[in-house]
């Protein structure tokens, strides 16, 4: 396990409040042997190992330690207020530290309200202030009749706007029409935000038999492949008539990619995400009655899984985000075991970097490529540009992660408010063993996020 040294009360070299060193330092260059000094919550110097950097505390990791840049969840509902039963604020960040996440922008459903108007925004801030273990931002939503809502909430600073093409799942989130995103692009474009959209087409899922009973199977078959596929070519087609920025969350169909490469070498302003439950989980694996497992769009076949791997090498998929999306127990209907009643959404955020470096080691991807999509480019995306590298003049939020050190996930040991993940009992390499954000470590004890603002970030 790392050390560490203060030295209360003596002047330093170099002023620096914190120095880290180890053999496994990952920098935008690799992993290597370095130091790295933290002043005021930033990232001053990298240096090589053998410097002797010196601070207030130092940390020497051990050899089987790999100091990270915090990772970066753009994609986290934490519902809070509202329905704060299903998650909250402090479970959620405290859930997010534990797996080495150090921030996350906040979905603006399923709260109470819905973060659509600015008095929502700043209903959700006061709720959220000084109960964040690691820092939060927030997504607005994009919903019919709210046009003229879109500008002062990006005044406000929100990062961007999520928008539905089938229905949310909680009827005060209502979907937009292909035409009503169109419009909401064609607003956005001019102050470069982004829109996120959840693309499914409610037509194609609507002429699916719906979903009922026991069987993943009918499930699978209620969120047909073509509903994705059409809902993605609908906002490739809309990013490309207005040249605004657009975001395809979650994609879970790999019949999409090959239009979406299209778009992409066309220079179509679109990025592209997925989650760890489609990169680790198949539809072949899940047993009748497994409500845990549901989520959409929804976890698809092994040879899918597949096609998703190789789009994130080819760089198809931009990045890998959790869609951590809560509920409480009895809404999952664990008891009935009925896909057809059971909220639709996956718990996993404390556990995202585990599930993807044990299932990239088996496939002989390396870990600077996981944190590459984990944390880089869902800085990138959403513009947090002093997130998500640890290099000078960056935010100080750093991961102690080992890697070859492994687990077995127990709901009991888990932050989130409710437990339950499909993940249970599954065993996983790599372990989250401390967490510093802006160069204190977080002992979920004392919360000590920000609330971050696009125009700050």
């Amino acid at each position: 396990m790392s050390t560490h040294t203060p030295l209360a009360g003596v002047t330093t070299t170099g002023g620096y409040d914190l120095v880290l060193r180890g053999r496994r330092i990952m920098t935008e260059a690799g992993v290597g042997p370095h130091e790295v000094a933290v002043r005021d919550g930033i990232i001053v110097a990298v240096e090589a190992l053998g410097a002797g950097l010196t601070g207030a505390t130092v940390i020497e990791l051990a050899s089987d330690e790999t100091l990270l840049p915090g990772l970066v969840d753009t994609h986290v509902h934490v519902n809070e207020p509202g329905r704060t039963e299903w998650e909250g604020f402090a479970s959620a960040t405290r859930a997010a530290a534990a797996g080495g996440v150090t921030t996350i922008i906040d979905m603006p459903l399923n709260s109470i309200p819905p973060t659509v108007t600015v008095d929502a925004l700043n209903l959700k801030r006061r709720v959220a202030e000084d109960q964040v273990f690691c820092d939060v931002g927030f997504w607005g939503g994009a919903v019919p009749g709210n046009l003229a809502d879109l500008g002062p909430l990006h005044e406000e600073g929100v990062f961007g706007f999520k928008a539905f093409l089938a229905a949310s799942g909680v009827e005060e989130f209502p979907h937009l029409s292909v035409e009503e995103m169109g419009a909401a692009l064609a607003q956005l474009e001019p102050v470069d935000s982004v829109l996120i959209v959840h693309a499914e087409d409610s037509q194609a899922i609507s002429e699916a038999a719906p979903a009922a009973g026991s069987h993943y199977d009918a499930f699978l078959a209620s969120r047909p492949r073509a509903a994705e596929n059409l809902a993605i070519a609908d906002v490739i087609g809309h990013a490309r008539t207005t040249g605004a920025r657009a975001h395809i969350l979650h994609v879970s169909s790999s019949d999409a990619l090959p239009s979406i490469a299209v778009a992409k070498a066309e220079g179509v302003r679109i990025t592209v995400e997925t989650c760890p439950h489609y990169l680790t989980l198949t539809a072949e694996e899940i047993p009748d009655g497994a409500t845990a497992f549901k989520c959409c769009p929804p976890i698809r076949e092994a040879a899918n899984r597949e096609l998703l791997w190789q789009a994130l090498l080819d760089g198809t998929i931009d990045c890998i985000v959790s869609d951590h999306s809560p509920s409480t127990l009895d809404l999952k209907d664990l008891d009935g075991g009925d896909f057809g009643v059971a909220w639709g959404g996956v718990s996993s955020l404390q556990l995202g970097l585990s599930l993807i470096w044990t299932e990239a080691h088996r496939r002989g991807i390396s870990l600077e490529q996981v944190v590459r999509w984990m944390s880089a480019a869902p800085a990138a995306m959403a513009g947090l540009t002093r997130k998500g590298v640890l290099g000078v003049g960056y935010h100080a939020d750093l991961v102690i992660f080992a890697a070859e050190d492994t687990f077995v996930v127990d709901v009991s040991r888990l932050h989130h408010r409710n437990p339950i993940t499909p993940y249970a009992g599954r065993s996983l390499s790599g372990v989250v063993r401390r967490t510093f954000l802006r160069g204190t470590e977080i002992d979920g004890r004392e919360p000590r996020g920000m609330l971050l603002r696009r125009d700050a970030a």
